[in-house]
């Protein structure tokens, strides 16, 4: 009677070691970087109102599993609220590896123009980065 005991009292106990021992994986931000050749813009810059510039978006995963899962892209004009301009799903191919090429064209009207492009992994874990145009 005291074996049949002892086997799920074990059995509970092991599992119990089990959690409390694994340590969760913080995780690596997917990363993602302006690509900075010739006729790209990759910085803050000064521009002419009605002009049109054009960004390049390189993002990738940083580990095996967490593949990228979705590309944003928002902008927040003369420092108000950002507003979602793009939400795009990324699969096959694109969740290792993904490009982009954004034209821009600015508003008609001297002010701010902030341009915020943000990936997001399969663990819901993001990385954005920024630039500013200001309209002249």
């Amino acid at each position: 009677m005291q074996k049949r005991l002892y086997l799920p009292l074990f059995s509970l106990l092991f599992s119990l070691l089990m959690l409390v021992s694994c340590e969760k994986d913080a995780g690596k931000l997917p990363a993602i970087e302006f690509k900075t050749i010739a006729g790209y813009v990759s910085t803050d810059t000064t521009v002419a109102q009605g002009d049109a510039v054009l960004v390049g978006i390189i993002a990738q995963k940083t580990e095996d599993k967490d593949v990228l899962k979705t590309f944003n892209v928002s902008a927040s004009f003369d420092g108000g609220a950002s507003t979602s301009l793009l939400t795009q799903s990324l699969s096959g191919s694109e969740g290792d590896l993904f490009q982009a090429d954004m034209p821009i064209t600015v508003r008609n009207q001297a002010g701010t123009e902030q341009y915020t492009f943000t990936v997001t992994n399969r663990d819901g874990l993001t990385n954005s980065v920024s630039l500013t145009l200001t309209v002249q």
